[in-house]
């Protein structure tokens, strides 16, 4: 959750907090040119992520959302933020919250279609000004704008990236997949992979594919573990269990961190020195945009070796 004086921005969860979003949207963005409720809603919900920022008084004051086009595109859509706020910098916030979770997710660039009066606020925050694109209810032209994102400092892309070659060197259905280490910053790990090929006869995601990707990302965690403490191992998933929650129409991401991790690391990490082996158990989320679609608890037991990188057997 990022903080600004006197205002929050927020993922809504709830159904009281959708209610008020899409209320707060429709009202900024459709009703002044005369369009139903239910206008300001699409298809692509369940697969956005979505942000909102309150009033200290608990308020919607703003709103935007973004949904992944590819593995590696996004595009931001119903900004807004009310009129007697405007100037504060809240569609900043709003923007350094969706682009934060973009990177998060894989996009490596997003676009947008902005109305022409906000084409000098997406200029200032670093959006490419492209052409004309459309002109909504005969009078609001809007603007195609784009930005490359680039990783978080703070991240450990070098890993990242060599775990990332790892995976296609030495597991086919990985490199099949396209799935990447999208983001690791030794507290959240994501992962991301091709949309095309992951799909089945219904436009959502194989179940086998959501299957290899929990399991890769939890793989993914205990490798970066192994990393950081210098120490070399076979990892083998031991066991596991997945439940499917909701379909996945979009590009699917995988999810774990510190808070997910159901082994205390420091004692994992002294088993595995002292006695050669040890074992991990932790939980993965499979999301599609904020919505967690399926969940993955893992036991991987790691041998330790003399090689000069982990090796995988899942």
């Amino acid at each position: 959750m990022l903080d600004f004086p006197a205002f929050q921005v927020i993922q809504p969860t709830t159904k009281t907090d959708f209610s008020r979003y899409y209320a707060f949207r429709w009202k900024m963005l459709r009703e002044p040119w005369q369009q139903p409720q239910g206008s300001e809603i699409d298809e692509l919900e369940p697969q956005s992520i979505h942000r909102m920022i309150l009033n200290d008084s608990g308020d919607v004051i703003g709103v935007g959302r973004l949904h992944k086009t590819s593995q590696y595109q996004g595009q931001i859509r119903y900004m807004a933020v009310s009129n007697d706020y405007q100037g504060k910098g809240l569609g900043r916030l709003i923007i350094d919250a969706l682009e934060c979770a973009a990177i998060r997710h894989g996009v490596k660039e997003i676009t947008l279609n902005a109305r022409e009066f906000a084409v000098d606020f997406y200029l200032r925050l670093g959006y490419g000004h492209v052409e004309k694109s459309h002109l909504l209810y005969g009078e609001i032209q809007h603007y195609l704008m784009h930005k490359a994102l680039s990783e978080d400092s703070d991240s450990y892309v070098v890993e990242s990236r060599a775990l990332t070659k790892t995976w296609h060197e030495t597991i086919p259905m990985s490199k099949a997949m396209n799935l990447q280490v999208s983001h690791f910053d030794g507290n959240e790990l994501f992962t991301s992979c091709e949309l095309s090929f992951n799909k089945n006869l219904h436009n959502t995601m194989f179940a086998g594919s959501i299957y290899t990707l929990a399991t890769l990302t939890g793989w993914a965690w205990v490798y970066m573990l192994l990393n950081k403490n210098n120490i070399n191992g076979d990892i083998v998933l031991a066991n596991a269990d997945i439940k499917y929650l909701a379909p996945i129409e979009g590009c699917g991401v995988g999810y774990t961190g510190k808070e997910l991790i159901g082994t205390d690391e420091a004692a994992f990490t002294k088993k595995l020195i002292a006695k050669g082996r040890s074992s991990l158990s932790l939980t993965v989320n499979v999301m599609s945009g904020d919505m967690k679609a399926a969940t993955f608890a893992g036991k991987f037991a790691v041998i330790a070796t003399t090689q000069s990188k982990a090796d995988s057997s899942v």
